[in-house]
Parts: C-alpha cells; sequence; structure tokens
C-alpha cells in the first residue's frame, strides 16, 4: 500500500504483527522482508517503539533504565536483536530511546544505567556498520538535544552513535523552533520522525491539526544534505492508517514545493517554481 501510495521507504517497528523480533526463525522472516522491500523499491529503518513486546504488562518495559540487571539486559538483547535486522534488511538506522526515570531512581544513577546499557548495542552497531539513532523523548530520561548530547560525550563523540529527530517533538519542548533544531542537529542527524504536534502537548496530531510551520521545516532538512527517510509517525491513528497514509504524503510534498527555490529564467523570461518536489 505505501509503495502504491509512492512513499520512499517504511519505519518498520518490530512488533508482534511487523517481524516479531522474538519469535522464532527471526532470520529467515527478516530475508523475506528484505526481498519484498527489495520488490517494491522501498527503504527501510529499524523502529523499536512497540508496546508490550517484551512483557504484556508494561507497555514500553522492561526499559534501559530499570534497576533490575536482568530487565534491562532483555531490552538490551531486543536492540541487539534491531541491529542484526537492520543489517540483514540494509536499513539506515537503528532507532532507539532511554525510557522513563524509574521511580526512586536518582538522575545520576539513572544515567549510569543507560550508558552501561547502550555500550553493547552501540558495540553491535559499530561492528554492523549500522547507525544507532537515539530519540529524544518527553518525558524520558533523554527528553532534548541536550540530552542527547550529554550521552554524545558519554560516548566520546563516537562515530556510529546519532540522533533521531522527532519534529513534533521539537514543537512540544525544544526552545528553538524545530527548522533550527533541524539545523542544530544535522551532524547527527540518522533518523527522522515527522507529525504535527502543539506546544507543549506531547500528542503525535495528523498534519494540519497542530502547530507547526512545515514548509521551513522540510527546507532545513534538504539544506543539510541529510539522506536518510522521513518518517510519518502517528502511533495513535492506526484504526485510521490507510486514510493517513493517503494524506500525509501530498501534504508533505506540498510543504516541500512551498520552500523550493525558484528557476532561473532565461534572458529575463518570469520565473517558474518546479512542481513535484518531495520531501
Amino acid at each position: 500500500m505505501l509503495a502504491d501510495l509512492g512513499y520512499d521507504g517504511v519505519g518498520l517497528t518490530l512488533d508482534h504483527m511487523h517481524l516479531d523480533p522474538m519469535a522464532p526463525d527471526l532470520a529467515a522472516r527478516t530475508r523475506r522482508v528484505a526481498r519484498r522491500l527489495d520488490a517494491l523499491g522501498l527503504d527501510v529503518t529499524v523502529e523499536t517503539g512497540a508496546r508490550y513486546v517484551l512483557d504484556p504488562r508494561r507497555k514500553h518495559g522492561p526499559s534501559l533504565l530499570d534497576a533490575d540487571p536482568a530487565d534491562r539486559a532483555r531490552r538490551v538483547d531486543l536492540l541487539i536483536r534491531a541491529v542484526q535486522v537492520a543489517t540483514d534488511l540494509g536499513a539506515h538506522a537503528v532507532h532507539c530511546f532511554s525510557g522513563i526515570t524509574p521511580a526512586g531512581t536518582d538522575t545520576d544513577t539513572a544515567w549510569k544505567r543507560l550508558a552501561e546499557s547502550l555500550e553493547p548495542v552501540l558495540d553491535a552497531a559499530t561492528e554492523n556498520d549500522v547507525p544507532l539513532a537515539v530519540e529524544p523523548e518527553p518525558g524520558h530520561l533523554l527528553a532534548t538535544l541536550a540530552d542527547f548530547h550529554r550521552l554524545r560525550e558519554t560516548f566520546g563523540d563516537a562515530e556510529h552513535l546519532g540522533l533521531t529527530l522527532d519534529i513534533g517533538h521539537c514543537q512540544c519542548l525544544e526552545p528553538l523552533p524545530p527548522a533550527d533544531c533541524v539545523r542544530a542537529a544535522a551532524p547527527w542527524l540518522r533518523h527522522v520522525q515527522i507529525e504535527d504536534m502543539r506546544r507543549g502537548i506531547h500528542e503525535h496530531l495528523p498534519f494540519g491539526d497542530g502547530d507547526i510551520d512545515f514548509p521551513p521545516v522540510l527546507a532545513a532538512l534538504a539544506a543539510t544534505g541529510y539522506q536518510g527517510l522521513t518518517v510519518v509517525e502517528l502511533p495513535r491513528h492506526s484504526h485510521a492508517g490507510p486514510h493517513h497514509a493517503e494524506l500525509s504524503l501530498p501534504f508533505l510534498q506540498h510543504a516541500a514545493a512551498q520552500h523550493t527555490p525558484p528557476v532561473a529564467p532565461p534572458h529575463g523570461e518570469p520565473s517558474a517554481t518546479p512542481e513535484g518536489s518531495t520531501p
């Protein structure tokens, strides 16, 4: 369906119904998905934000910050599996996030757990030459671009540690406007998620239902030379997925075209803006 609608790729969340990372025969199932993506001409990034994939009673648990080392190890194992899937698919990057700081855990302890948990994941990403793209997530330990830089410095600016930038999250809580966030994040940008959002409210909205001015954002992305996927993320709209998939790409194409530089006319003729530009 996404290929038919004209999308260039898929942000593939490993989940019970989407290439279950914990079920048997993962390698064989991954090969089948790789062949299908290739046949459809779709690129891919691997995302790891599935709900209840490790624990049927905790939405995103266990996390990299849990007190129990065995629980943290389960999340680490999932992420290492995701790195292998990304390698086998030829994906642009593997996305992940820190998780929410558990009750009763001080901030320094949480950061220590995060670094220790991510170290083997980053080692696997480095060994397989796949970028690990950490997402600042509202409400999590690593919530902002400043938090990402704290993690990056902890790992000595490791080559394979990059950033997932969610444009809606920039609107929600970053001090800079989203287009400025894109420019500031450019050197570390490995994956982009996009949706509409309002200031101070972490709710993913269809395009046009929030406050984001998208043409400057897409122009900033184009100016950075970013070559990965820009993935529409509407996790609470799965019930209307085909509808929003059909509407989202034309919206982004139109927004990108609004910021396309005009073509220089020959011999003083009127200028024109090219049509059909895509983000």
